[in-house]
């Protein structure tokens, strides 16, 4: 019974792990996916099919590094990227958004 529960234990806390450390990522991702974005991608897809598949190769390294780094930003700040760049470059640039 003890070997059950500690299994159980270790599966939880890798599982929690897991989705402490993808959990940015993938709500940064998913907020991107929006009703004309999936609009868009389908009519694209209808129109070239695959002939442009070739470039997931080139931009997708490029945008899971963007992500990453938005996700980082996020986590260390507690802010998103665009409140984190408005406190960081408002007063040099002379920029004002009132955040909420």
């Amino acid at each position: 019974m003890k070997a059950l529960m500690k299994n159980k234990k270790n599966i939880s806390s890798k599982l929690y792990r897991f989705w402490k450390i993808l959990g940015p990522g993938l709500v940064t991702g998913a907020s991107d996916d929006d009703p004309s974005g999936i609009a868009t991608y389908s009519q694209a897809g209808a129109a070239y099919g695959l002939s442009t598949l070739w470039t997931a190769l080139i931009t997708f390294p490029l945008m899971a590094s963007i992500q990453e780094m938005c996700a980082r930003i996020g986590i260390v700040t507690q802010a998103g990227l665009t409140g984190t760049l408005n406190k960081e470059l408002s007063e040099k640039y002379f920029i004002s958004y009132d955040v909420v």
